[in-house]
């Protein structure tokens, strides 16, 4: 029987043992790229979705998003935005119904994405929606991965600059990960919903009982 959390303790985390992204990584940097690689995902059954803006360190600016991530369980496609902007068919992509597309609030990500180019988000599924109808608060990928399958995402690229001339190794596998692990979030909670085999516990509950025994 599986056992999930309402809330994830973060001081646990960093005890984990950490998950990275092991498949291949395509950064895209032109259009021409861009249609290959899209060609490539409107064939796939399903795909993990996040992007990445430059952190603004100054007071009321805000960096235009610079990374799309959109990946499928074996191949993650980096497009560089910054670059490349939203080419026709990313947009077409991005408008797909047919396709069932994961990602964790996408209300900020198509907000960013709209400010490069506008469109209509086709077929999106929202896991903080998803994780909630099974009692889940936490609303962060990292609590989420560390709640449902005992591993930590690492954050510590979060704030590295997503414009730079070249992605470094670290930045790619980040950002992979990110979009990765929303399509096993979500085929994880699909599989806990079929089967029933979890148990909620709520951690104030826990903690609460922790303290009466320690007392």
């Amino acid at each position: 029987m599986k056992i999930i959390y309402d809330t994830y303790d973060k001081k646990k985390i960093n005890t984990l043992p950490q998950i990275l992204f092991d498949g291949r990584i395509i950064v895209i940097f032109s259009e021409d790229e861009a249609n290959k690689a899209v060609n490539y995902l409107l064939t796939q059954p399903i795909l993990g979705f996040d992007t990445e803006t430059r952190p603004s360190f100054r007071k009321g600016r805000m960096n235009q998003v610079s990374l799309l991530q959109v990946a499928t369980k074996d191949t993650c496609f980096l497009f560089r935005l910054n670059i490349i902007g939203i080419p026709d068919s990313l947009k077409k992509l991005l408008e797909d119904k047919g396709i069932t597309k994961v990602g964790l609030s996408l209300h900020d990500d198509f907000h960013m994405l709209k400010l490069r180019k506008k469109f209509t988000p086709g077929t999106f599924i929202e896991l903080q929606k998803e994780v909630k109808d099974i009692g889940i608060k936490d609303l962060s990928l990292q609590k989420l991965y560390a709640n449902l399958f005992g591993r930590k995402i690492s954050k510590n690229q979060q704030l590295s600059n997503w414009e730079a001339e070249t992605l470094s190794e670290a930045q790619r596998k980040y950002a992979a990960t990110d979009a990765w692990a929303c399509i096993r979030i979500h085929e994880e909670i699909a599989k806990m919903k079929q089967s029933g085999e979890y148990t909620l516990k709520i951690a104030a509950d826990e903690a609460q009982a922790t303290s009466s025994i320690n007392i």
